[in-house]
């Protein structure tokens, strides 16, 4: 039985093959803790070839902070983004996604897909296979989506209500409002990976700052701003729905049954974990240790979203 620690103290190492197709990554990490947790991640994929920005939350402990830009120092293809003190709830997560995409937009042209990641992740698979994954499948985002009127139509007050991002919190005081005319509301998840393209519409088109504007003023955009912007635009047609993440769910923490997470990892190609710690049963552990430098299994996208089940919580 292997501890968790066996498989976060991997070193990073360089890619061992690359296709003359493959692409490269830029990953934005947004942290306020952890930072043993934050580096074990950044080292499991960290290339030389690719790129890196790191958000601090401005409310982290200095010590933290400090401790993270010094253990940056010795990556050159690492940034840090201006610090953001971000609300649960609030639209300033968002904001500090499209400046991760405007930063890493201006740092270089050489990168073909953006990954949001946060403490809590973890890769299922090297380097070497997520690149060829998206290489294999250029030109498309991934994150989840649903029709927020059909299928959640409890949280539309999210976005019918006006709320405003205080300091600390979001406003208590609030008001109904119209919704955008002629766009059909959609909320999926907080995770995603999109196309170099994409990140330059996000960041930089007109008819985006439309959807900000109202957006700034929603509950928990971070679940919704996205899916609306790119279901309601040309991009519509280029995403899948899925973010490529498998959540860790507390009951498998706790040593539950186990086998039915990782027959679950097996039957799937998500590329990412979330909430992976000390307390995961070690044969999850293992399954997943075992199995990074493996292929991923081969996924009929139509089926996936067909046969999709309750794996999809953030």
């Amino acid at each position: 039985m292997q501890p968790y620690h066996s498989i976060t103290q991997t070193q990073s190492q360089p890619l061992k093959r690359l296709s003359s197709d493959s692409v490269k990554i830029a990953y934005f990490i947004m942290i306020h803790d952890q930072p043993e947790k934050f580096m074990k991640l950044f080292h499991k994929i960290y290339s030389r070839d690719q790129f890196y920005l790191i958000h601090i939350d401005r409310k982290a402990k200095p010590e933290i902070t400090e401790e993270i830009q010094l253990f940056l120092v010795q990556f050159p293809n690492a940034y840090i983004l201006e610090s953001m003190n971000i609300i649960s709830g609030g639209f300033s997560m968002i904001q500090a996604e499209l400046d991760a995409m405007e930063f890493l937009l201006n740092v270089s042209t050489e990168w073909d897909y953006f990954i949001n990641l946060s403490g809590e992740d973890y890769p299922l698979k090297s380097q070497t296979i997520i690149r060829e994954f998206l290489a294999a499948r250029r030109g498309k985002n991934y994150l989840f989506y649903y029709d927020q009127k059909f299928y959640r139509p409890d949280t539309l007050q999210r976005i019918q209500n006006h709320f405003t991002e205080l300091a600390h919190r979001i406003s208590s005081l609030i008001y109904k409002r119209e919704f955008m005319k002629g766009v059909v509301p959609y909320i999926g998840g907080k995770w995603v990976i999109f196309t170099r393209d994409t990140c330059a519409f996000l960041s930089n088109n007109k008819k985006v700052m439309e959807f900000e504007e109202y957006y700034l003023n929603t509950l928990l955009p971070g679940d919704s701003f996205f899916q609306t912007v790119l279901m309601n635009t040309s991009f519509h047609d280029i995403i899948v729905n899925d973010d490529k993440r498998a959540v860790l769910e507390k009951r498998y923490c706790t040593k539950e049954d186990p086998e039915l997470f990782i027959e679950y990892l097996k039957a799937n190609n998500q590329l990412f974990i979330r909430k992976l710690d000390d307390k995961t049963d070690e044969n999850i552990i293992r399954y997943i240790d075992d199995s990074y430098d493996l292929p991923l299994t081969d996924i009929n996208e139509v089926e996936r979203e067909l046969r999709a089940g309750g794996w999809q919580s953030n």
